[in-house]
């Protein structure tokens, strides 16, 4: 017997979409999480008691999460393209698949525009000696980006999470008599 019968690509690639996905997600919040200590509380203003050996660290650990983040973006992308293509689930039938595409791909632009400045932190923690002012005003740039479009970028991404288990929209139908 074929292994694609016994595993079709659209499940193999369901289930690489929500590893993915997992992985993604968790290593934004945890990149939020880490650089919410460089920040005053709801200012674009560094703390001043942060020694520059701390920031440093800080920012190092938000380059590594960012790795995590680019890699496991991407891979998201791509499964999610394989799984939309091979599913049997059709978009017409499947309101709340159509609804979380739409909301998916909508935000691609802007992941990645701030890939590319994930990027540039990325290069200059692993492969430069930047000063630490590079690394604030990279940070600033990050964190205004787009005027707030990753923050309502992530808030649809979780969306999509409560669509994938509700499934609203999804047309049921009636069997012949």
């Amino acid at each position: 017997m074929k292994f694609s019968r016994l595993l079709p690509t659209w499940r193999v690639a369901l289930f690489v979409f929500v590893v993915a996905a997992t992985v993604w997600l968790g290593a934004v919040n945890i990149r939020a999480i880490i650089g919410k200590d460089l920040l005053k509380p709801g200012a674009l203003e560094f703390e001043e008691y942060l020694a520059p050996e701390a920031e440093l660290e800080i920012f190092r650990l938000i380059s590594i999460a960012s790795v995590v983040v680019l890699i496991s973006y991407s891979i998201t992308v791509i499964s999610s393209i394989v799984f939309l293509a091979t599913s049997p689930f059709r978009m017409k039938q499947h309101g709340w698949l159509l609804m979380s595409a739409i909301l998916f791909y909508i935000f691609v632009p802007v992941e990645l525009f701030t890939m590319y400045l994930d990027g540039k932190m990325i290069y200059l923690e692993f492969f430069t000696t930047a000063d630490i002012a590079v690394f604030k005003e990279l940070f600033i740039a990050r964190l205004g980006a787009l005027a707030g479009a990753p923050v309502v970028a992530h808030l649809c991404y979780y969306t999509i999470i409560a669509l994938a288990i509700f499934q609203p929209m999804k047309k049921i139908t009636s069997p012949v008599a």
